[in-house]
């Protein structure tokens, strides 16, 4: 371990508990991990264990309900009042696991979402609640109903018999969901959300005090020393209904601003809570408490150097803090106290463990795609990772070694090829690999080539040193056919040759030097000019056109569907909304519902639905997808050899797909 970072492993205290280092698991909702009778299953339970197991000092559990209303779809949360008994022993048997390694966990206890509740996973809109009459986050038409004071007491009630059942459960505290991003406690407290008149609106004071009395009644249930921890968001960058502020962009703020916030930190404090794990931003800006690639590392912390200098308890800070650089650099600063991981914690369970014991390279680094974790959450209810796919399933898919080795050829040194290489190196198998060009990664290199991108290369990275770990033969400048094949004689063939962009002809045939391909620009082959036309809208070509954007590129964008990133799967909506308020703010020209005509003198002629229009460019290019390059396996799939083929050459999608397929396969082969 380097000696700058020697003060991340430094004892700490969240009142009188003793924590045996700074690393703290933030809290990601447990989709897929929940019994129907109210209890994490023994996969959830595997979760929680795994990532004690590598070395972070506190857990805090995803959320647990302390009422079971009509908002919350059975299965998706932990329900401990629905069956006490069960809820205590299992979570006992995790926690005790859990002690052995030297970690405390915490439970998440929420009050509810109300507006802001996934369809998806936990709220039928019909019955959802609020504050006060105001529109549904995912669905504005619909007005939510404004809870009584005698719903908003029996909550606060339920707060108090829940956490004597958490106690008793041997969880050492609890952290309380939220005066923070726009769940239902953050309603009551902000001014934009509560309307009301009664006991529970108007005043500041008074709109606290549901946190309030929900802290009183956990110290009153548990006694004064079982800490309480809150979930806060310092500042909201809410532009209005569902529009987020952008980072450096003026606007008028919504919710709750710095300097309230700051306030609202202060009186809590004085209520009881013994910590606040804080951030930034709400439903209505996603952006900000669950940030993309997008966003810069450690972007809460000029916020939370703020926070600090006001409260005597200790800030945890998360946001893309995995490197451990920054997070010690922060903590000598005096801007947090611990360091918050929720996804690199996914990516990589055993990340503290790898930093104490100095093994940097093998900290597999989170993208910041959100694809499976809070994409996952928002599109299937179930939380992953896209680079681990055994999260919620850590024993069950352990890899095993296998009962019959065999010498296995892997062509492609993509992102498919390598993770495939990697788990059926790791369980025995001889593997070799093949790769076409002289650099491992694939499409991964032209991907992580803008700035907000480094941690593209930083995959790469970690699998060319874990193939070296592992001493798998990589054969690099090496195009594979029949006879290299039939050289190396191996038992089975994964062809794993990834894609190739899509072009089409913009020229009449004619040679023009003007029109490239974004895959070439990004690579550094070819020069975008001053001026360019993208043609497509997905997420290669926004990206691309934010990358020349910030080096003071002009650029259009021309999109033949009805909006940006309309192609392809989904993306997490934190992700899509960021990356299309981030072009648009910094001066992209976008034509959707737009075909592109020809090249003129002049630049590009396109066609809207009304009328044509010459821009002026220098360049133009080409984002028109990927097509599956699987001419190898055409070519063997009918030979003597056992052929199987993974990835982008099977079919076109992401980097998650093409690791899970690879991980399935070699784990099983």
């Amino acid at each position: 371990m380097k000696n700058q970072h020697k003060i991340l492993f430094d004892k700490m205290k969240i009142g009188s508990l003793e924590l045996k280092n700074r690393f703290v698991m933030c809290p990601m909702g447990p989709g897929g991990m929940c019994d129907d009778d109210g209890s994490f299953t023994e996969n959830g339970r595997q979760y929680y264990i795994e990532r004690a197991k590598g070395g972070t000092g506190l857990i805090i559990t995803g959320t647990v309900l302390v009422e079971e209303k009509a908002e919350a779809k059975t299965g998706h949360f932990p329900y401990p009042q629905r069956n006490p008994q069960k809820f205590i022993e299992t979570s006992r048997l995790m926690n005790k696991e859990i002690h052995q390694y030297g970690s405390k966990i915490f439970a998440q206890l929420t009050a509810g979402f109300g507006r802001v509740g996934l369809p998806n996973i936990n709220t039928f809109l019909e019955k959802s609640v609020g504050p006060s009459a105001i529109p549904h986050r995912w669905a504005p038409e619909h007005i939510v109903r404004p809870l009584t004071i005698e719903e908003v007491k029996s909550i606060v009630k339920s707060f108090g018999v829940v956490s004597k059942i958490i106690k008793e459960a041997h969880y050492d505290g609890v952290e309380i969901h939220a005066v923070h991003e726009g769940y239902l406690l953050d309603q009551f407290s902000t001014a934009f959300w509560n309307q009301r008149t009664d006991e529970y609106g108007g005043s500041l004071e008074n709109r606290l005090r549901f946190a309030i009395e929900i802290v009183k009644e956990i110290k009153e249930a548990c006694g004064p020393d079982f800490p309480v921890i809150l979930r806060y968001s310092t500042k909201h960058f809410i532009k209005d209904y569902g529009q987020g502020g952008l980072p450096g962009e003026d606007f008028a703020e919504k919710g709750r601003d710095l300097e309230e916030g700051i306030q609202v930190a202060k009186i809590l404090e004085a209520a009881g809570y013994d910590a606040f794990n804080a951030d930034l931003g709400s439903y209505d800006s996603w952006y900000w408490p669950h940030p993309p690639m997008y966003q810069p590392k450690g972007l809460y912390l000029p916020y939370n150097e703020k926070l600090k200098k006001v409260l005597k308890v200790p800030v945890i800070t998360a946001g893309r803090m995995d490197d451990p650089d920054l997070a010690s650099e922060a903590v000598r600063a005096g801007k947090t106290d611990f360091i918050g991981l929720a996804r690199p914690l996914l990516a990589d369970p055993a990340l503290p463990n790898k930093i104490a014991a100095g093994e940097y390279e093998d900290i597999r680094t989170c993208l910041s795609c959100q694809d499976a974790c809070i994409g996952g959450l928002e599109h299937r209810g179930i939380l992953s990772c896209t680079l681990n796919p055994t999260v919620g399933h850590e024993k069950e898919w352990a890899l095993q070694e296998t009962k019959q080795k065999k010498k296995i050829m892997v062509v492609g040194g993509g992102v498919a090829g390598l993770e495939f290489a990697r788990v059926a190196s790791t369980r025995g198998h001889q593997v070799v690999v093949y790769e076409k060009t002289d650099k491992l990664g694939g499409n991964l290199n032209p991907g992580g080539a803008p700035e907000f991108k480094e941690d593209d290369h930083a995959l790469i990275r970690w699998y060319t040193h874990q193939i070296k770990k592992l001493g798998i033969e990589v054969n690099m400048c090496s195009e594979v056919t029949g006879d290299v094949i039939n050289k190396v004689n191996p038992d089975e063939v994964i062809v794993a040759t990834g894609s190739m962009p899509k072009v089409f002809n913009v020229t009449n045939g004619k040679l023009n030097e003007n029109v490239l391909v974004a895959q070439d620009v990004l690579n550094g082959v070819r020069d975008a000019g001053n001026s360019t036309v993208i043609v497509g809208g997905g997420l290669v070509g926004c990206e691309l056109a934010l990358d020349l954007l910030y080096k003071g590129k002009k650029v259009a964008i021309v999109e033949a569907l009805p909006e940006l990133l309309a192609s392809g799967l989904k993306l997490c909506s934190a992700n899509s909304s960021m990356l299309k308020d981030l072009v648009k703010f910094h001066g992209a020209n976008i034509f959707t519902n737009t075909k592109l005509v020809k090249m003129s003198e002049k630049g590009v002629l396109i066609a809207t639905e009304k009328k044509e229009i010459e821009l002026e460019a220098d360049t133009l290019i080409l984002a028109i997808g990927y097509y599956e390059n699987h001419a190898l396996y055409e070519e063997l799939k009918d030979s003597n050899y056992t052929v199987q083929i993974l990835g982008d050459a099977k079919k076109v999608r992401n980097i998650q797909n093409a690791v899970w397929e690879a991980f399935e396969l070699a784990r099983t082969i």
